[in-house]
């Protein structure tokens, strides 16, 4: 039996569609002058120790009025830069109502990197405005909000590489061409992923002689249950492709089942990868470890992989 999250990508898929298709919605009455809200942005507060990294990849949003999907919107550059030179990113939408209603806003994101499926993530909280005035012809400016993780949210693995072990097991590739997970050396390393949490990151090197990478979670975790959410969370910068996957152990063998292929980039990227759909297929197995393997490309003689705040979450 597929797992209810399973649906439930697929359903948030067709509502995707159908709001590009449409692009608006109809509203009881005769009012065609929308009011207008804009974001600049939506940040994530963590409990550090208990929740890890704040960094977040949010590609949109999800907007609900009076607990209805009245569409979702991208946030996309203005015309404008901040103090470091970025382009800034905001999203404004319209909506067809007048006084007081129920808005609420839930961060979206792109499951596996994919832009076909975009999802509200299921572990931030939703942010609600139970009585937000609606003024036609007008912009409210929400500017830089903020939401956290939901209270029943738990977290089977943190690895920000900032303790004095890491929690990687490294699996046999071969024994002459293996090579291991370290830490990012000396503390602040340009390199690393620098935050106010974090001085330090995990980096796979590959040459010539030592040309593979595989390696799993230290720990194994239990295999959620049947339609429960569990994604798991990381940060990247890699010349070199990087495979990430899960290693079920089932009942009478190991299955390792490849998830994504991080493609190589010269920035950090975050992404968020959907571990359930996958593991819900082996309701029997013990349980199951997050796996990671890389091999240098032909054209090269060697490579450097970069890797953060890794999370599992579920729910």
């Amino acid at each position: 039996m597929r797992s209810s999250f399973t649906y439930y990508i697929k359903g948030l898929i067709f509502i995707t569609i159908i709001s590009v298709l449409t692009g608006c919605y109809k509203f009881e009455g005769d009012q065609t002058i929308p009011a207008y809200v804009s974001i600049n942005s939506i940040n994530i507060d963590t409990y550090y120790p208990e929740q890890g990294s704040n960094s977040s990849n949010i590609s949109d949003v999800w907007v609900y009025m009076d607990d209805a999907l009245i569409g979702i919107y991208d946030f996309k550059p203005i015309d404008s830069v901040n103090n470091a030179g970025d382009t800034i990113k905001a999203v404004i939408f319209p909506v067809l109502a007048s006084g007081t209603h129920k808005l609420e806003i839930r961060a979206g994101i792109k499951l596996n990197g994919i832009s076909s499926t975009r999802a509200p993530y299921p572990f931030y909280k939703p942010i609600v405005y139970d009585n937000f005035e609606f003024v036609p012809g007008t912009t409210k400016a929400l500017g830089n909000i903020t939401t956290t993780y939901l209270s029943t949210t738990k977290f089977a693995w943190l690895e920000d590489f900032e303790g004095a072990d890491i929690t990687f097991t490294k699996i046999d590739v071969c024994e002459l061409c293996d090579t291991n997970i370290m830490k990012t050396s000396p503390a602040n390393n340009p390199i690393a992923y620098l935050s106010t949490n974090s001085k330090y990151s995990g980096i796979i090197n590959l040459t010539e002689d030592r040309y593979e990478y595989g390696g799993t979670s230290y720990n194994s975790f239990d295999i959620p249950t049947q339609g429960s959410y569990t994604l798991l969370e990381m940060d990247f910068k890699t010349n070199n492709y990087l495979s990430v996957g899960v290693l079920i152990r089932d009942q009478y063998e190991f299955v390792e089942k490849q998830l994504v292929i991080l493609n190589p980039t010269d920035e950090w990227k975050k992404i968020y990868i959907n571990l359930g759909s996958n593991l819900s297929y082996y309701p029997l197995a013990y349980d199951y470890s997050v796996i990671f393997r890389a091999g240098l490309e032909d054209d090269n003689t060697e490579a450097e992989i970069l890797i953060d705040n890794i999370k599992v979450a579920y729910r």
